[in-house]
């Protein structure tokens, strides 16, 4: 019986693909791991970068938290009402404030400030990395730390600034909606409020709440300026924004270890 032909190119095809694959992540961790460090370095901090790093807070952070917040605030309203409402049905209104804390602030809150810093910091990076690339062919094959330096770290600073800002303010606003939805304008109920608050809080808790949102501020800010120069320098026409599947992934990941590090 003769062998099929097409199963070596098949195996083949998948090798590739596997290669191609690690060689994408490898490229983003070493960029990552590059940028970090330039971030970490001191001297890089000149006064044009910090200039540089200034005027992309300011686009990135100051500009959208105000609306951000208040669309953040207006949903998170409407679930709040629905999730005190059914708990006052079923007998269980002790048990509300504490499910809006876990779910809106815990969850909810910095998973969505990643995604809207994610989709803005994606565009940016695709729209400016033909700039980044427009070398000669043997001037890309090398990396320009200067060139990386100067003009990516910025923004990869300011795009992690961003996540970590729009989420810690929309959790503040949000703890003040559900507590004016549970207790009104009545000071009598800021002991009980802050009780609550604060054994959903533990230590655990909040040093778990503050390494995700960190590490989603890091994934937001590296995975799209590596995708989007790795798509610039090999040419890639893909209508789907760089990095944007392996970003999601990064997050789903990021948002399943904690998960089962609160709950398992």
């Amino acid at each position: 019986m003769p062998a099929n032909p097409s199963l070596p190119s098949h195996h083949i095809g998948l090798h590739h693909a596997l290669l191609h694959h690690l060689r994408s992540w490898g490229h983003m961790l070493h960029m990552g791991s590059v940028v970090l460090v330039l971030a970490l370095s001191p001297g890089s901090y000149t006064p044009a970068f910090r200039q540089r790093t200034a005027q992309h807070i300011y686009t990135s952070t100051w500009q959208v938290m105000p609306w951000f917040t208040a669309i953040s605030a207006l949903l998170s309203l409407v679930l709040i009402r629905i999730v005190v409402v059914t708990a006052l049905s079923y007998g269980l209104s002790q048990y509300a404030l504490q499910m809006v804390v876990r779910v809106l602030v815990l969850e909810l809150i910095p998973l969505s400030a990643a995604l809207f810093v994610a989709l803005r910091a994606g565009l940016a990076f695709n729209a400016g990395a033909v700039s980044m690339t427009d070398q000669p062919a043997m001037a890309q094959k090398t990396l320009d730390l200067d060139r990386l330096r100067d003009h990516l770290t910025p923004r990869v600073l300011a795009d992690a600034f961003a996540v970590l800002a729009l989420a810690t303010l929309s959790s503040v606003v949000i703890l003040l909606l559900t507590y004016l939805t549970v207790y009104g304008l009545s000071p009598w109920g800021l002991p009980g409020f802050t009780r609550t608050v604060g054994q959903v809080f533990d230590l655990p808790v909040s040093l778990g709440f503050a390494l995700k949102t960190l590490f989603f501020s890091l994934a937001v800010a590296v995975v799209p300026m590596a995708a989007s120069l790795e798509a610039a320098q090999h040419r890639a026409t893909d209508t789907i924004q760089p990095g944007a599947v392996r970003l999601f992934l990064v997050l789903f990941l990021l948002e399943a270890a904690s998960l089962i590090v609160k709950y398992v």
